[in-house]
C-alpha cells in the first residue's frame, strides 16, 4: 500500500465509519475516551458533506458538544486530543492526532445544525451550552489488516 492508497483508505473510513472515537486528557493526565457523532459520514450527514470537499489534504474533522462537558474542560487544559476511526469488521482503523480548538462561528453552528439536536442544545444551535471543535490533524497512524502506517500533515 503506497501514501496515496493510505490517505485514500483514511479518507474512506473517516467517511464511513459509524462514529469517531474523540480521546482528550483529563487534568489528572488520564485519558478520557468517548464516541462522537461523525460529522464527516456522508451517509448518516449528506447536508453536512459539503464542509468537508476542501479538506481531504488536511483531514479536518468537526465535532459538537455541550460547552458544560467534561471534554471541553479537558480541551481548555490541554489541545492535545486523538481521533479514532474504525470498521471493526474489516479490521480496519486511522488514528489523528493533534490539538484541537474551540471555535465560536455562529454561521458555522448553523451551518451544522441537525434536527433533532433540540434533545441536546434546547435552545437551538446558538444554544450558550453549544461548542464546536475543529481539529486538523498533525499525525496520522493506520492500519488495514495487517499493514500499518503512519504519516505526518504538512
Amino acid at each position: 500500500m503506497n501514501k496515496n492508497e493510505e490517505r485514500k483508505m483514511v479518507l474512506e473510513l473517516m467517511g464511513t465509519a459509524n462514529a469517531a472515537v474523540l480521546t482528550t486528557i483529563d487534568r489528572a493526565g488520564f485519558p478520557q475516551t468517548r464516541a462522537m457523532f461523525n460529522l464527516r459520514n456522508g451517509e448518516m450527514f449528506p447536508e453536512i458533506a459539503p464542509l468537508f470537499e476542501e479538506h481531504d489534504y488536511d483531514l479536518m474533522i468537526i465535532f459538537t458538544t455541550n460547552t458544560s462537558s467534561a471534554k471541553v474542560g479537558d480541551i481548555r487544559e490541554n489541545p492535545a486530543v486523538s481521533v479514532y476511526y474504525y470498521i471493526q469488521d474489516e479490521w480496519r482503523g486511522v488514528m489523528l492526532g493533534g490539538s484541537i480548538e474551540i471555535v465560536d462561528d455562529i454561521e458555522l453552528k448553523r451551518a451544522l445544525w441537525q434536527e433533532g439536536w433540540e434533545r441536546y442544545y434546547p435552545k437551538g444551535y446558538n444554544d450558550p451550552d453549544h461548542t464546536v471543535l475543529r481539529l486538523l490533524p498533525s499525525t496520522v497512524r493506520g492500519w488495514n489488516q495487517s499493514h500499518t502506517f503512519n504519516f505526518e500533515i504538512g
